[in-house]
């Protein structure tokens, strides 16, 4: 019988209850007309997977519902990721999952099992970020990315250097500025620094006098920030808020024109769109750690929530659970 990675719900105030891991036998399930039944090789764990375990995150549910609505999905019933919630029961940190054979795409060839795992959730927002939703993935655009080391930052920050534009990010951590410099970005700051901002300003280009577009992930007081970032009519793209469930939305910022659009998962056109632009520029998803030794090792997988709380990792961090069979696993 396969095996599957679940979470035990225990008593606790969300926040501050750990759900533990546990290995579950699964039956084995015969797919029905028009599904099959997908072996799988590795898996990435996501930050809505962290919140799940401190009973943090809502009873939602990898993307059906949602085929081609550049405005959002058009089942009445909303967007469902794959990830084991109530609305959708179906995860991927299983031997074996069985689905829709139309929301398959063939994997980039040039991708390894790893970097397959690391694509989807986190390559899917970061499109729709910036392509649908930015309109600034572009050559010539000066962009922000807010908080690198993330893996939605990561594949904003392949996605848009790849397109031409031109990409600056915030950290806390120098070392993960250093890396994302490596990976293309044309500058960024430390964020806990005194007048960052203003550091940030003088790292443009000498015919820039200000940004075009902020990617984050973060809240906060960033609408604050990209009043005095962003040029007249600049846009901030917000895709989730770490820092804070709220963001104050100020009068300097409609003075300035600014644009706040949120931004979620996308489409399964977007998601159709984003694979294959990873295949034609050969992008490759950062992967910051993978534990090996499949669903058994348990202490292994635990292990890659430490990094994700501490928010030590720089790239995805993906469960390997099956050796690569040396053809599409997708």
């Amino acid at each position: 019988m396969p095996s599957a990675i679940t979470i035990r719900k225990v008593n606790g105030t969300p926040g501050q209850v750990w759900y533990p891991l546990e290995q579950l036998k699964q039956p084995n399930v015969q797919p029905r007309e028009n599904q099959v039944s997908i072996r799988m090789t590795a898996a990435a764990l996501n930050h809505r997977d962290l919140f799940l375990r401190q009973h943090l995150y809502p009873g939602v549910t990898f993307g059906s519902g949602w085929k081609d609505d550049p405005e959002g999905p058009e089942d009445p019933k909303g967007y469902a990721y794959l990830g084991g919630t109530k609305m959708d029961p179906v995860g991927t940190l299983t031997d074996v999952v069985t689905i829709d054979a139309s929301e398959l795409e063939e994997a980039p060839k040039h991708l390894s099992s790893a970097e397959a795992a690391a694509l989807p959730l986190t390559g899917l927002t970061a499109w729709r970020a910036t392509v649908t939703k930015s309109g600034n993935c572009k050559p010539g655009r000066s962009i922000l990315v807010t908080g690198i080391g993330g893996g939605v930052a990561l594949m904003a920050l392949l996605f848009m250097t790849a397109a031409g534009a031109n990409v600056f990010v915030t950290s806390s951590s120098e070392e993960k500025i250093e890396k994302a410099k490596r990976l293309g970005a044309a500058g960024g700051v430390n964020y806990k620094k005194e007048g960052w901002d203003k550091d940030l300003l003088n790292q443009l280009p000498r015919d820039k006098k200000k940004f075009d577009a902020i990617i984050d992930g973060t809240g906060g007081d960033i609408i604050a920030k990209g009043a005095k970032l962003l040029r007249p009519g600049g846009t901030i793209v917000s895709y989730g808020m770490t820092i804070s469930p709220e963001m104050p939305f100020s009068m300097s910022a409609v003075l300035q024109n600014i644009d706040l659009r949120g931004s979620t998962g996308g489409s399964r056109k977007e998601f159709a769109d984003m694979v294959n632009f990873v295949s034609n520029k050969m992008i490759r998803p950062i992967v910051s750690r993978t534990v090996t030794g499949g669903l058994d090792n348990m202490e292994g997988i635990d292990s890659l929530f430490e990094d994700m709380k501490s928010g030590s990792q720089f790239g995805k961090l993906v469960i390997e659970i099956a050796k690569e069979a040396g053809e599409s696993n997708l």
